[in-house]
């Protein structure tokens, strides 16, 4: 018996490659480094969270969440991704969707983004299943994860 789509994504997946790929055929890019961090969880209740940035971000001088610099809040906002709510999955057609309840880019607030997923050996793929804007670039994303290990 095969497993379902929606029960083979419920867990922790930390994230191995982050690379996009404009569609207008120039280079592929890793927008946060060959090595990106990351982790997307998918909950059996029908929620996800996905939290992704780049490994060499910089502290705040200050220390202080609240009191940065414009400089330190523009590298914390270029350098981070996140977003949570709700995922659907159509398991006929084997797609995911993510609904964005929370996003720390405000314009994905309330966007269902549909996904490009699949899973084979432990690794789960995603991507874009249209093109994004990114760096000024109509661009496709991939990403794969690899599933979390219990700490």
């Amino acid at each position: 018996m095969t497993t379902s789509l929606r029960n083979q994504l419920i867990g922790a997946w930390t994230l191995v490659s982050y690379v996009e790929k404009p569609v207008d055929g120039s280079a592929p890019f890793h927008p946060f480094g060959e090595v990106p961090k990351g982790i997307i969880m998918y909950t059996p209740d029908g929620f996800m969270s996905a939290q992704l940035c780049r490994p060499d971000r910089t502290p705040f001088a200050s220390g202080d969440w609240f009191d940065g610099t414009p400089k330190e809040y523009e590298a914390e906002a270029s350098t981070y991704i996140a977003y949570s709510g709700p995922f659907h999955v159509d398991e006929e057609g084997q797609t995911l969707t993510h609904s964005m309840f929370i996003s720390l880019f405000p314009n994905w607030v309330g966007q269902t983004q549909p996904r490009v997923v699949r899973i084979e050996g432990g690794m789960l793929n995603l991507s874009t299943a249209s093109p994004i804007i990114s760096a000024g670039k109509l661009v496709n994303s991939y990403l794969q994860w690899r599933r979390a290990l219990e700490v």
